[in-house]
C-alpha cells in the first residue's frame, strides 16, 4: 500500500516527457518528474521515492528526503508565518505547514520548534503540530525499570525535561538527576526509572544501580593513566567536582571507585587516588 509522507518503492508504468508515472495502488498514478528520474531508475523499473502533495495539491514523487517523514517528531525552523499558519523548513521544496490550531504557542520566523508530522486525512496534506500530547500517551505505558529507549527532549521545566520516549508516550528527566549537558530537541538513549501509578514516567540518562558502574570504572582508569596515574579526587570531593571532572553523581562514583578498589587496581591516598601498576 502506497503510503502519503512516507518512503514508497513503487513500480514504474509509463515515461512521458514530464517524467515517469509509478503505481499508486489505490492512489493511482504518481508522476516522478524528470529532474529525479535516472538510468538507475528505468533499467529497475522502480523508485524508492518519498509521496506528498505539490503546491497545486497534486500527489507527486520525489527522490529527495524529507528531515523527517509522517509519524515522527523533528526540531525545525520556522521559514515564513502567513495568514493559514507558520512554514517550516523540512528539506523538501515546499515548506511544511503548522496550522494555527495546531500551534502550542505562536510561532516566530527563525525559531526552531519541535513538532509532530501528520497526513490530514480529510484533505490528504501533510503537516505538523507543536501541540505534541495529542499524539502521545495514547496506549498504557509497560515499561520495566532500567528498560533502555530512546527520548526527544521537548522542553525545560522547572523540574527538569519533559521528553518523549519511543515516539509514543511523555517522560520526565529531574534536574537533580542529570550530569551532563542537554537541550531541547536532542534525541539520545535512556532508561526508565519509574512508572508511576497514574503512568507518568520517570527517566534518567545514566543505567541504573550497578549495571553503570564498569563503563564509569573504565573512564575513571583512563583519566588516571592519561594523568600519569594521579588525580586529586576522592570519595570525599564534593558532587559538584565529581560532575564537573566525570559528568556523574557522586554516589556513582563512589560506587565506581569501590569496584575499582576491591579488584586492587587503585589505592587510596591522603589527597586523592593512584592508579596500581
Amino acid at each position: 500500500m502506497t503510503e502519503i509522507g512516507k518512503v514508497n518503492t513503487l513500480t514504474i508504468v509509463r515515461e512521458t516527457g514530464n517524467g515517469v508515472y509509478l503505481d499508486g495502488g489505490e492512489l493511482g498514478e504518481i508522476l516522478m518528474p524528470q529532474k529525479f528520474v535516472t538510468e538507475a531508475h528505468k533499467n529497475a523499473g522502480e523508485a524508492e521515492v518519498f509521496v506528498y502533495t505539490d503546491s497545486e495539491d497534486r500527489l507527486v514523487a520525489t527522490t529527495e528526503k524529507p528531515l523527517a517523514t509522517v509519524g515522527e517528531f523533528a526540531r525545525l525552523e520556522v521559514t515564513a508565518v502567513t495568514k493559514v499558519g507558520a512554514f517550516l523548513d523540512w528539506g523538501l521544496p515546499k515548506d511544511l505547514l503548522v496550522p494555527f490550531s495546531e500551534q502550542k504557542q505562536k510561532m516566530e520566523v527563525g525559531r526552531f520548534y519541535l513538532v509532530y508530522i501528520y497526513l490530514d486525512l480529510v484533505t490528504q496534506r501533510i503537516a505538523a503540530s507543536s501541540k505534541l500530547n495529542k499524539y502521545l500517551d495514547n496506549t498504557p505505558p509497560e515499561y520495566k525499570p532500567g528498560e533502555e529507549v530512546t527520548i526527544i527532549i521537548t522542553e525545560e521545566t522547572e523540574i527538569g525535561y519533559k521528553a518523549v520516549i519511543n515516539r509514543e508516550h511523555t517522560g520526565i528527566l529531574y534536574r537533580n538527576q542529570i550530569f551532563r549537558p542537554v537541550s531541547v530537541g536532542e534525541e539520545t538513549k535512556a532508561y526508565i526509572n519509574k512508572v508511576r501509578d497514574d503512568e507518568k514516567i520517570d527517566l534518567i540518562l545514566d543505567k541504573p544501580g550497578y549495571q553503570k558502574v564498569d563503563p564509569v570504572s573504565d573512564e575513571i582508569v583512563k583519566q588516571l593513566r592519561e594523568n600519569n596515574g594521579f588525580m586529586a579526587i576522592s570519595d570525599k570531593s564534593s558532587p559538584e567536582m565529581i560532575k564537573a571532572m566525570f559528568g556523574i553523581s557522586k554516589k556513582t562514583f563512589k560506587q565506581a571507585i569501590g569496584a575499582l578498589y576491591k579488584k586492587r587496581m587503585i589505592r587510596f591516598e591522603s589527597d586523592g587516588i593512584r592508579l596500581i601498576s
